[in-house]
């Protein structure tokens, strides 16, 4: 741990008290990084596995320092105080991974203002928010990174889910545009998607597809790690998939990250992808 490149580095991951969250909460301190955790799961919730001060535990048993913070991203003074409140700590971030979000996964017309504005405050205002917070101290450094969990802008992903992908694409969007304001000054900004469904409290509650499906959160963990463990001044500006990070690695067998052994979870057919949702939305429907 001590020669990996993020030995004493501190990292905040948003939405970190459970899924994909928490594991590359985990993930960066097996790579010797402090955290702060950062999510609204104070207290234990029996519909959902996981809170902030869990996280923590599990941080600081790898032996790495932890902060929980209760953070809802929609509120800019609290995500302005939690910025605040890790230089107080650490005296320092290096790492952003925006890693909350809000899912729905419905067309236009079943889709109301009031679900459109959550899907928009949580994904894109959000990431915009915790990128805006923790900057000045990056760029004071000389040394960042920010991770936005948004996909490559594959439009025909679009129709069946437009709000949804009105959102992530827009975490994309500021990909681009904040890394060509911090190029050159040591700052990198990235977006990672996963080119299969993961498994996480999303897949399972939206009910897409099975385990056969779905690769383990582990991989996201190794691409985020392979992506932040690097200069910044590496390269800046992407939209990455897991593979695409991981083959740049060297990793070209990725069955071990099946949740079923011997599976091969597909690649995401985003032309199909607006019909598994739409499918997905009317068994939610049916359930209540």
């Amino acid at each position: 741990m001590a020669d990996s490149p993020l030995a004493g580095r501190v990292a905040v991951v948003t939405g970190a008290s459970r899924g994909i969250g928490r594991a590359l909460a985990l993930g960066l301190a097996r790579a010797g990084a402090d955290l702060v955790v950062a999510a609204k799961t104070e207290s234990p919730d029996p519909r959902l596995p996981g809170t902030i001060h869990e996280t923590c535990r599990e941080v600081e048993a790898l032996g790495r320092r932890a902060l929980p913070v209760r953070l809802d991203v929609r509120d800019e003074a609290a995500v302005e105080a939690m910025a605040a409140r890790t230089l107080e700590v650490f005296g320092r971030v290096d790492v952003l991974v925006n890693n909350a979000g809000a899912i729905w996964l419905a067309p236009v017309e079943r889709t109301p203002l009031k679900r459109y504005d959550l899907l928009m405050g949580v994904n894109v205002r959000a990431a915009y928010a915790c990128a805006r917070a923790v900057l000045p101290s990056m760029l004071a450094a000389g040394w960042g990174h920010i991770v936005n969990m948004s996909p490559p802008c594959a439009l025909e992903a679009l129709p069946g889910a437009t709000a949804y992908f009105l959102s992530k694409f827009g975490m994309t969007l500021l990909t681009y545009g904040l890394a060509g304001e911090c190029a050159g000054r040591g700052v990198a900004v990235h977006s990672l998607w996963p080119v299969t469904m993961i498994e996480s409290q999303a897949t399972i509650a939206w009910g897409m597809g099975d385990r056969h499906l779905w690769r383990s959160p582990q991989v996201m963990v190794d691409a985020l790690l392979a992506l932040v463990g690097r200069d910044p001044s590496a390269r800046t500006g992407m939209a990455l998939t897991d593979e695409e990070v991981l083959r740049g690695e060297g990793v070209t067998d990725f069955s071990r990250y099946a949740c079923v052994p011997g599976s091969e979870p597909p690649a995401v057919d985003w032309a199909a992808f607006g019909r598994v949702a739409a499918r997905a939305f009317e068994r939610r429907a049916e359930r209540g």
